[in-house]
Protein backbone atom coordinates (compact mmCIF):
# COMPACT_ATOMS: atom_id res chain seq x y z
CA UNK A 1 0.00 0.00 0.00
CA UNK A 2 2.86 2.39 0.69
CA UNK A 3 4.27 1.92 -2.83
CA UNK A 4 0.90 2.78 -4.35
CA UNK A 5 0.66 5.96 -2.32
CA UNK A 6 4.16 7.05 -3.34
CA UNK A 7 3.53 6.35 -6.99
CA UNK A 8 0.28 8.31 -7.04
CA UNK A 9 1.81 11.31 -5.27
CA UNK A 10 4.92 11.25 -7.44
CA UNK A 11 3.04 10.91 -10.72
CA UNK A 12 0.81 13.86 -9.82
CA UNK A 13 3.83 16.15 -9.30
CA UNK A 14 5.65 15.43 -12.57
CA UNK A 15 3.99 16.35 -15.86
CA UNK A 16 5.89 15.27 -18.97
CA UNK A 17 5.04 14.52 -22.59
CA UNK A 18 7.16 11.37 -22.57
CA UNK A 19 5.93 7.93 -21.57
CA UNK A 20 7.81 6.78 -18.48
CA UNK A 21 7.66 3.18 -19.69
CA UNK A 22 9.83 4.14 -22.69
CA UNK A 23 12.08 6.63 -20.92
CA UNK A 24 12.46 5.86 -17.21
CA UNK A 25 14.23 9.15 -16.48
CA UNK A 26 11.08 11.03 -17.53
CA UNK A 27 9.68 10.37 -14.05
CA UNK A 28 12.39 12.67 -12.66
CA UNK A 29 11.94 15.31 -15.37
CA UNK A 30 15.23 14.63 -17.17
CA UNK A 31 13.91 13.64 -20.57
CA UNK A 32 13.15 17.02 -22.10
CA UNK A 33 15.47 18.88 -24.42
CA UNK A 34 15.89 22.59 -24.42
CA UNK A 35 16.04 23.49 -28.11
CA UNK A 36 16.59 27.11 -27.18
CA UNK A 37 19.67 26.25 -25.12
CA UNK A 38 21.13 24.09 -27.89
CA UNK A 39 20.53 26.80 -30.49
CA UNK A 40 22.12 29.45 -28.29
CA UNK A 41 25.14 27.22 -27.67
CA UNK A 42 25.40 26.56 -31.41
CA UNK A 43 25.43 30.26 -32.25
CA UNK A 44 28.04 30.88 -29.55
CA UNK A 45 30.24 28.23 -31.19
CA UNK A 46 29.74 29.88 -34.61
CA UNK A 47 30.85 33.24 -33.16
CA UNK A 48 33.88 31.63 -31.49
CA UNK A 49 34.90 29.91 -34.74
CA UNK A 50 34.66 33.18 -36.64
CA UNK A 51 36.50 35.04 -33.86
CA UNK A 52 39.43 32.65 -34.37
CA UNK A 53 39.95 34.30 -37.76
CA UNK A 54 41.14 37.44 -35.98
CA UNK A 55 43.97 35.88 -34.02
CA UNK A 56 47.16 37.74 -33.29
CA UNK A 57 49.96 38.16 -35.82
CA UNK A 58 51.61 34.94 -36.94
CA UNK A 59 55.33 34.41 -36.92
CA UNK A 60 57.38 34.16 -40.10
CA UNK A 61 57.12 30.36 -39.97
CA UNK A 62 53.36 30.05 -40.53
CA UNK A 63 53.98 28.27 -43.82
CA UNK A 64 50.71 26.42 -44.60
CA UNK A 65 48.82 29.36 -46.08
CA UNK A 66 45.15 29.82 -45.33
CA UNK A 67 44.06 26.20 -44.88
CA UNK A 68 43.10 26.78 -41.25
CA UNK A 69 40.98 29.77 -42.17
CA UNK A 70 39.14 27.72 -44.79
CA UNK A 71 38.30 25.04 -42.21
CA UNK A 72 37.17 27.63 -39.64
CA UNK A 73 34.87 29.31 -42.12
CA UNK A 74 33.64 25.97 -43.45
CA UNK A 75 32.72 24.63 -40.01
CA UNK A 76 31.09 27.94 -39.02
CA UNK A 77 28.99 28.00 -42.22
CA UNK A 78 28.02 24.34 -41.80
CA UNK A 79 26.94 24.84 -38.19
CA UNK A 80 25.05 28.03 -39.07
CA UNK A 81 23.23 26.19 -41.89
CA UNK A 82 22.23 23.40 -39.49
CA UNK A 83 20.95 25.93 -36.95
CA UNK A 84 18.98 27.88 -39.56
CA UNK A 85 17.49 24.68 -41.00
CA UNK A 86 16.47 23.54 -37.51
CA UNK A 87 14.88 26.90 -36.80
CA UNK A 88 12.91 26.85 -40.06
CA UNK A 89 11.73 23.26 -39.58
CA UNK A 90 10.58 24.07 -36.05
CA UNK A 91 8.28 26.82 -37.37
CA UNK A 92 6.47 24.54 -39.82
CA UNK A 93 3.33 22.95 -38.44
CA UNK A 94 3.52 19.16 -38.38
Amino acid sequence: MAATELESVHSADVVTKVDTAEVPSAAWGWSGESRRTFRTAGWVVVVILLAMLFEGPQGASSGSGHTGYIFLIGFAVLLAAILIRDSLLQRKPR
